[in-house]
């Protein structure tokens, strides 16, 4: 019998918790597989409680267990330590999986055990045109990056993934989710997995549909929040995780420089100039594409790499040269 413990995070998730877990219960695996799904609740009071509740009924094997911290790492590991298991599959409320995910995952996993993660896709649906928007923008690699899960098109090894499944020998090895990040701590995690050895798999065949709220504040909020624990991570590594994540705050500091000086040397006004030149002309493509508001998908760029630029930069003035300890601002997630 292969166990596989189904960890979902959940805070007031009224409107998805359902279909997710529904969606659980429905996947097709084979007979010799065994789920126990434990819903990680941080403590909601919008009727997601009463709905997972109901849902008991049906689903005998369903679990609740309370996030008192209200924050993801904790999730994380309290849903790791909830019950023996073969495989720990991760999945978010908004998260709804395809009915092959987790025999694929185990299939890729049991093959392969070079490979210690498999996630895959993500199937994007939109509660408003923001939502399309940005996520139309962040599945590109001028949003994203070059190399990034969300522009992947084949399946591959890669760096991260969403909704991962982990055989329970990689906590083994290299412990659990690091508590102290509140943001990143996925990141940081499977950099640990690599850094042992292990590697990342993303499969393309099979899919998470993936409910996007759509705000700009938020949005902003979000990448500023990743560039700046994303320093904390490096601390921690004394190590730059991934490359591309230089290239926002690179940016940004450019930016003020030019701001500064192109009135002295106007030839510092040529890359933004570029800059703005790739920006418009990719976002008029998508806008032709998708239907889309060209002036919301420049904005959308805009926010991307300034607010994650701008984080990055914060989290180099506190984390490495004033020693200082994670700001709680930055601990308020943005959804």
């Amino acid at each position: 019998m292969k166990r596989i413990s189904v960890v979902v995070i959940c805070r007031n998730e009224v409107r998805n918790i359902q279909e997710c877990i529904e969606a659980i219960y429905a996947s097709e695996v084979a007979d010799n597989v065994q789920l126990n799904v434990f819903i990680v609740d941080g403590i909601s009071d919008d009727g997601t409680r009463e709905k997972i509740v109901a849902l008991q009924t049906n689903f005998p094997t369903l679990k609740i267990i309370d996030n008192v911290e209200q924050l993801t790492p904790y999730a994380f590991n309290l849903g790791i330590h909830a019950a023996d298991y073969d495989y720990i599959q991760i999945v978010g409320a908004r998260h709804i999986l395809s009915t092959n995910y987790f025999q694929k995952c185990l299939d890729k996993l049991d093959a392969d055990p070079s490979t210690w993660c498999v996630g895959g896709r993500i199937e994007n649906e939109y509660l408003n045109e923001n939502g399309k928007v940005i996520a139309t923008a962040m599945g590109t690699s001028l949003g994203i990056g070059i190399g990034n899960f969300r522009t992947l098109s084949a399946s591959g090894f890669t760096d991260t993934v969403t909704s991962p499944m982990y055989p329970k020998f990689v906590f083994e090895k290299i412990g659990y989710f690091d508590e102290d990040l509140i943001r990143n701590q996925d990141d940081d995690f499977n950099f640990r997995v690599s850094k042992a050895g292990g590697k990342i798999y993303f499969d393309n065949d099979i899919h998470l549909k993936y409910f996007v709220r759509g705000t700009y504040p938020g949005l902003w909020r979000q990448f500023f929040q990743y560039g700046y624990w994303k320093v904390f991570v490096n601390q921690k590594h004394k190590a730059v995780t991934t490359m591309r994540q230089l290239v926002p705050p690179a940016f940004v500091g450019y930016l003020l420089l030019a701001i500064l000086f192109s009135w002295i040397l106007p030839v510092l006004a040529l890359p933004l100039l570029l800059y703005l030149a790739l920006v418009v002309s990719v976002s008029f493509t998508l806008s032709s594409k998708e239907k889309l508001p060209v002036l919301e998908l420049i904005l959308t760029f805009f926010i991307l790499h300034v607010s994650y630029g701008l984080g990055y930069l914060k989290g180099i003035w506190e984390f490495l040269l004033l020693k200082k300890k994670p700001s709680n601002k930055q601990k308020r997630l943005s959804r």
